[in-house]
């Protein structure tokens, strides 16, 4: 046959592009149909905000092995592929491009500013879908969604006005986490706690009537301002007969009570508490308990506002707190400062600090919804991998607060509400209304905009067209599984969850993989501000996408972060080089031979056990993938690639390769090549590229001894064949593998090049069930360990000059003294022994010294243990081929 020859050397930038236009322009993304169930997965959107990074590549990466595994598993497989607008991140983009072209969004005004954000909308969307091809990711492109198209718009604006509806969604004046920066509220999910090296402040409030003051201790004394009471604990006796008595608020003229309240901690300092409602969700709780009146003092901008004394407004707080201790010092009421560390609530998208705000916002009564979300794990409607993280789940759950979905920004879903200025009257509508149906006048819609997470909630059904009865929400809702990192359970799959329940009546997804994040060597979460983050594109351009893809895979463990550099990526290069190398050496060999049928008595040893090992390669493979054990998979395929096929099978199969019979080269040749063929179906979900290429390459099958298809993406996976169970043949085998790699050790060990051909002598024990087989294999075992005469006995050999090699049921005397200067080994040996002893010496020093076993890391110690034992059983070793080699016949 006529064999199209890969390249000499891999090179994956001259076919990587190319053979993924190719499965794009085939169409070979999209589900075919079939009856088997769909396997469907949408995509965690990535925010049209800039590029992927590692974290990203890793998720695309696990959705595109399942996606493909499942694709060839034969069910009708679907992967949806979106973006997200993300406002508050997209938002902030698109201001500080304004600022650096020194205008500002005011000076825009909202419809203009909005047309701005679309266009840097376009050009990263851009980015990111053709980021997502360069990794390969097998998405269906003609389903792709954005969560503010017209689509996912009409299906927000459902969702907000049916949860009004229900009483799911209310208004009110309440205390929120505002970010001064971005000028929004941001939801408890989205803050952020980092520990902040402040100072707390003492200082005393003199009581209305009669001598006497209270000490208060607070991290933020600008805040007094906004007190509204002092709090004790009700059976504190400090304090039993102050309580309902006044006090004095410095710097304000007001006067304020003194409340009992349990809340309040007697033992942590004085055992009373400054009351700032406004600015402090804890004392919000204490003033709706006790009737308190609430005071605001910030402006959105975080200065202080008109409700508090003149002096102190227009200026920022931290400017405020400088001048009120000033005051506070004038009037004699400042007692000390310290210095004090504690956490500090930051926006999640700016860093800046949290302020506590009250303002008008729209909320999600959350404990309902989520009720239904605990009960359907409850069920187990819904699974978690790995287990730990329900956990999470079931907290957050049980513990949750309404949500404020409302957002002060203009990129985003408007909110669908309208107000009427003349009769006060307020419309919650799918559709925009275009006059108050009370009075006819004008009306005025909300400027606020709905979070980002609210849209998001809703992927799972909204992306198949929901709220209409469309053919793709029939088919393929719910869909199967979410992959995602752990740091959004709560922003996000907790609600899509909650969303599911309330509008499709069922779990939007059941199995739900969590994976770890992407650090850098050192355990260091990757950042801009590190300088650490690793591009995934500039991976691919320097190893290929293939290497990329397995080595994230093969580091993913379940539970676990994953810690790499750019060199860790040569894992994956290598493996992908090994594939090349042995199929261009194979597709060589097929040159000018035929396929042969081969049937199951045509095998030799050597092809029952190859065939075994690869039934055993391909349960690991499916269990782990079907139990997302990423990278147990990966270490399936290649352990039996690299070891198994190309280490053993393809090295043995030069004995028949070589053969003086065609026929035996023909069937040989045959079975290398379905080998192959399956194992590049294995590898598929793995390494998709390389897979492809080089199956594309495979000569055509003219007798069809083995299957071939047009493409390996569609081409049905390996599946668990009852007929290959043979533990018999891994059992003998096992045995001679034991042996070659014991006669092989010994030339490395003395040095043997592999040119010069040795003498073995094998004794088997009485019993040992290998003996025929290693009888048998004699050829292949002098081919395997460079042997020049192999005698097979049952007794030991007659002369002692031979290096003795124990086995499991067998002994092996390799004839080193023919090959080699016996004086001049001896010397090598005697000198690596003396070097080898010195080092022990210094190791055991220092495993005798308490200072060291005491101070050094745990790791350290181990690392030097580890060493002493390595170096003993090299001397070991060392003094035994002395001894053999000083003996004589």
């Amino acid at each position: 046959m006529k064999a199209h020859i890969p390249n000499k050397v891999y090179n994956p930038r001259e076919f990587e592009s190319r053979i993924y236009n190719s499965w794009l322009d085939k169409g070979l993304f999209k589900p075919v149909g079939g009856d088997a169930d769909p396997f469907v997965i949408v995509i965690p959107p990535p925010n049209v905000t800039g590029v992927l990074h590692m974290g990203h590549g890793l998720n695309n990466i696990l959705q595109d092995i399942i996606i493909r595994y499942h694709r060839m598993s034969g069910r009708p497989t679907l992967w949806i592929p979106g973006t997200d607008h993300a406002g508050i991140a997209t938002q902030n983009v698109v201001e500080r491009k304004l600022k650096a072209e020194g205008t500002s969004k005011h000076d825009l005004g909202r419809e203009r500013f909005i047309q701005e954000t679309w266009k840097v909308k376009e050009e990263h969307h851009e980015i990111i879908a053709r980021q997502l091809k360069v990794l390969g990711a097998s998405c269906d492109w003609s389903r792709e969604r954005f969560t503010l198209d017209e689509g996912l718009s009409k299906a927000v604006r459902e969702v907000f006005v049916t949860l009004y509806e229900r009483d799911l969604i209310y208004r009110g004046n309440y205390l929120v986490n505002w970010c001064c920066s971005c000028g929004t509220a941001i939801s408890d999910d989205e803050v952020e706690h980092a520990e902040v090296h402040g100072k707390l402040y003492h200082y005393v409030y003199p009581l209305e009537i009669g001598q006497g003051t209270i000490e208060i201790a607070t991290t933020r004394p600008e805040t007094m301002l906004g007190d509204t009471a002092v709090a004790v604990h009700p059976e504190d006796e400090r304090y039993t007969s102050l309580v309902g008595k006044r006090v004095v608020l410095p710097l304000t003229g007001r006067t304020i009570p003194i409340v009992a309240d349990s809340y309040v901690n007697r033992e942590f300092g004085t055992g009373a508490v400054k009351v700032t409602p406004g600015h402090d969700q804890n004392d919000w709780d204490i003033a709706m308990r006790h009737s308190l009146e609430k005071i605001n003092i910030l402006k959105p901008d975080g200065t202080l506002n008109e409700n508090v004394p003149e002096k102190y407004r227009d200026i920022p707080a931290i400017e405020a707190r400088k001048r009120v201790i000033q005051d506070l010092k004038a009037e004699g009421l400042f007692l000390r400062e310290e210095e004090h560390i504690h956490q500090v609530g930051h926006c999640y998208r700016c860093r800046t600090i949290i302020e506590p705000y009250m303002s008008d916002q729209w909320f999600v009564r959350m404990k309902p919804l989520a009720e239904k979300a605990l009960h359907a794990w409850e069920r187990g409607e819904i699974v978690f991998y790995p287990k730990k993280w329900e956990n999470t789940y079931k907290h957050w759950l049980k513990t949750i607060r309404d949500w404020c979905i409302s957002r002060q920004l203009w990129w985003g879903h408007r909110i669908p509400v309208w107000f009427c200025d003349s009769c006060s009257t307020m419309l919650v509508e799918r559709e925009d209304p275009e006059r108050c149906p009370d009075c006819e006048g004008p009306l005025r819609q909300d400027d606020d905009v709905l979070d980002t997470w609210f849209s998001s909630m809703l992927w799972p059904f909204s992306t198949l067209g929901w709220p209409e009865q469309t053919s793709d929400l029939d088919r393929f809702f719910p869909t199967t599984a979410l992959v995602t990192a752990y740091d959004i359970i709560f922003f996000w799959v907790s609600r899509m969850i909650m969303a599911g329940l309330e509008f499709m009546g069922e779990a939007p997804f059941r199995d739900i993989y969590i994976h770890g994040l992407v650090r850098d060597i050192q355990g260091r979460k990757m950042s801009k501000s590190l300088g650490n983050g690793i591009d995934p594109l500039e991976i691919v351009d320097q190893y290929g996408a293939d290497a990329l893809k397995f080595t994230l895979t093969f580091l993913a463990a379940q539970g676990q972060d994953i810690l790499l550099d750019t060199d860790t990526f040569k894992l994956g290069s290598k493996f992908a080089n090994k594939i090349w190398n042995a199929a261009r050496y194979l597709i060589l060999n097929m040159g000018g031979r035929t396929f042969v049928p081969v049937s199951q008595k045509n095998y030799n040893s050597l092809d029952r056990w190859i065939l075994y090992r690869l039934n055993e390669a391909i349960k690991t493979v499916r269990a782990s993938v079907e139990s997302y054990r990423f990278n147990d998979a990966a270490l399936g395929v290649y352990e039996f690639f690299w070891n198994d096929f190309c280490d053993w099978y393809i090295e043995s199969s030069k004995l028949y390769l070589t053969s003086d019979d065609p026929k035996e080269q023909d069937r040989s040749i045959t079975m290398l090549a379905s080998v192959l063929e399956e194992s590049l179906r294995l590898l598929h979900p793995f390494l998709s590229f390389i897979t492809e290429e080089i199956y594309q390459l495979l000569p055509p099958d003219n007798q069809g001894t083995f299957p071939r298809h047009e493409y390996v993406i569609t081409a049905p996976y390996p599946e668990i064949r009852p007929e290959r169970e043979d533990p018999g043949i891994a059992e003998r085998f096992g045995s001679l593998q034991e042996l070659v790699r014991g006669i092989r050790t010994i030339r490395s060990e003395f040095t043997i090049p592999p040119g010069k051909k040795i003498n073995i002598h094998i004794k088997t024990d009485p019993g040992f069930q290998g003996t025929d087989f290693f009888s048998d294999q004699i050829p292949l075992i002098t081919l395997l360990t460079g042997g020049n005469s192999v005698q097979l006995s049952e007794n030991r050999p007659e002369t002692a000059e031979a290096v003795p090699l124990a086995g499991n049921g067998f002994e092996v005397f390799v004839f080193v003294r023919d090959v080699i200067d016996v004086p001049k080994e001896i010397a090598k040996l005697e000198k690596e022994l003396e070097k080898m002893r010195s080092q022990l010496k210094k190791t055991e020093g220092k495993l005798r010294n308490t200072q060291f076993l005491a101070n050094a890391p745990e790791n350290i110690v181990e690392k030097e243990r580890g060493i002493q034992q390595e170096l003993s059983g090299r001397i070991r070793k060392i003094e035994g081929h002395l001894v053999d080699l000083s003996k004589t016949g």
